[in-house]
């Protein structure tokens, strides 16, 4: 076959990408042409995305395909992160930046909304666990605190849906990226009509949902003029960054773990229809949509943030560490000398991480960390409990006893984390690979071109074109007496 060509636009919380993917027939190749901060910008008392920067640099991306020897990809995917979205007017303007989902406005807003339609019926509807920045509370808050905005609005797109909006002028809804809002029925696959009516919240303002490999449409004419007449043509891919990052992972069969680690550890396995019950809403599980109409049954866990913004708030203070500095440093740190439960709400915003992880430890009677090392291996160590923790709770929903976890992303690369993942749960990890969200991406668009059958044979081209390692666990007592320590502090959740 002719070598097929492929644009992925990767979009973390922090940074950007476009990559390049080259499918053989054999084998599959990234290569990265763009590479861009995503700095979200405190205006006016909010924090908001810098959507027209964002769609700048896929601009750039798209143009240096043109001028080099890329100008023939085939096709264009976008994937970001979940929940968050904007509204268009009634002549398909932008009405407004669209909020960052750790924005203040939703704090309370749980409160205002189960006072109308209690926890229970939302997620007996949407199989979506609870969290402030779900995109039905942000709708709510927007009814709430902005109703003239909503009022103007004609259509809302979620982040990858206006993106591929401002390319191709084409509005779709895709699915696996609206699946993580609590705004679609689980079962149905579609917007749930009768739930967010409650809220007062207008469906019209969605557009059709569609599922991954549907073809959005060509660049249009102007943006065709602007960036070389490139051919290529938009494709829904697996919007949600983690339901990309899934279609990557190499496992054999169904019965697998996965954590997608990076930012977020985004902890579950992958199931044909969803689980909504007692145990499943006990737990706070979530029920997200995946290629192939699938459900990500997962745990959304705090991740890599906890380390991320220690280190941001050492640069603050003028402490200039690498990450691999920082994991060098946690190794020479005493094991298990304290933990936290990284889910604890006093760790979700911005700001002085290692201060809050210090006084979490103190208020716990714990011993409280000082060093950098210490606070990175606080981290590590709570992580891996979490996963322990986050695998246990899934096999009593599921039934089904796991053997093995893949871990995929950028958290990969934390070898020191992997290993302990596999120390604290007692079974086996396969890290890798690493570019898992574009690999997904770019698999899916070879999917939608008819070049590869499904996600089963996506995977075994993953397989046999990527490195994955393999951590052997060593069980210990430590593991063991932290474990029983950590199940206090959480709790059951």
């Amino acid at each position: 076959m002719k070598t097929l060509k492929m644009l992925a636009i990767d979009l973390g919380a922090s940074s950007g990408r476009g990559i390049v993917g080259q499918f053989d027939g054999k084998k599959l190749t990234l290569a990265e042409n763009h590479r861009f901060p995503n700095e979200p910008v405190n205006t006016a008392g909010h924090f908001c995305w810098d959507i027209l920067r964002i769609f700048h640099e896929i601009k750039s991306s798209i143009l240096k395909c043109s001028l080099s020897d890329d100008r023939d990809i085939r096709s264009i995917g976008i994937d970001t992160w979940g929940v968050d979205y904007a509204y268009l007017d009634k002549n398909g303007a932008l009405l407004a930046n669209p909020y960052h989902y750790r924005d203040s406005r939703t704090d309370n807003i749980q409160e205002y909304t189960f006072a109308r339609v209690p926890f229970s019926e939302i997620y007996g509807v949407t199989g979506i666990q609870t969290a402030n920045f779900n995109t039905i509370y942000q709708m709510i808050a927007d009814l709430r605190d902005r109703p003239e905005v909503v009022a103007a609005a004609d259509k809302m797109l979620f982040t990858p849906d206006l993106l591929n909006y401002f390319l191709t002028g084409e509005k779709f809804t895709e699915y696996t990226i609206a699946s993580t809002g609590a705004v679609l029925d689980a079962a149905k696959f579609d917007i749930a009509h009768d739930l967010l009516g409650k809220f007062g919240i207008n469906t019209n303002l969605f557009s059709p949902v569609v599922m991954p490999g549907h073809h959005v449409g060509k660049l249009t004419p102007a943006l065709r003029e602007e960036l070389g007449d490139i051919g290529a043509e938009v494709v829904n891919i697996a919007a949600h960054d983690t339901a990309s990052a899934v279609i990557a992972v190499p496992a054999t069969g169904k019965d697998f773990v996965y954590i997608s680690s990076g930012t977020w550890s985004l902890m579950g396995t992958e199931l044909d229809a969803p689980i909504i019950n007692e145990a499943s809403i006990k737990y706070n599980f979530t029920n997200e949509g995946g290629a192939g109409k699938t459900i990500r049954f997962l745990k959304n866990i705090m991740g890599l943030w906890l380390e991320q913004e220690s280190r941001r708030q050492w640069r603050r203070e003028g402490k200039e560490v690498s990450f691999d500095e920082l994991s060098r440093a946690a190794a020479a740190s005493t094991p298990l000398a304290c933990i936290i439960n990284p889910d604890d709400s006093s760790f979700s915003a911005p700001g002085n991480m290692p201060r809050r992880i210090a006084e979490y430890c103190r208020k716990t009677g714990q011993h409280v960390p000082e060093t950098m090392g210490e606070i990175v291996r606080c981290i590590f160590d709570s992580l891996a409990l979490r996963y322990r923790w986050t695998i246990e709770k899934m096999e009593e929903i599921t039934g089904k006893k796991y053997q093995f976890i893949n871990i995929v992303g950028g958290g990969t690369q934390e070898k020191m984390l992997c290993q302990f993942a596999a120390d604290a749960c007692g079974i086996p990890v396969y890290a890798g690979p690493v570019e898992a969200t574009a690999i997904g991406n770019i698999s899916m668009q070879a999917i939608a071109a008819g070049e590869l059958a499904n996600i089963s044979e996506a995977r075994e081209l993953i397989r046999n074109s990527f490195e994955i390692k393999y951590y052997e666990p060593h069980r210990s007592e430590a593991w063991d007496l932290a474990y029983e320590k950590f199940k206090a502090l959480c709790g059951d959740q």
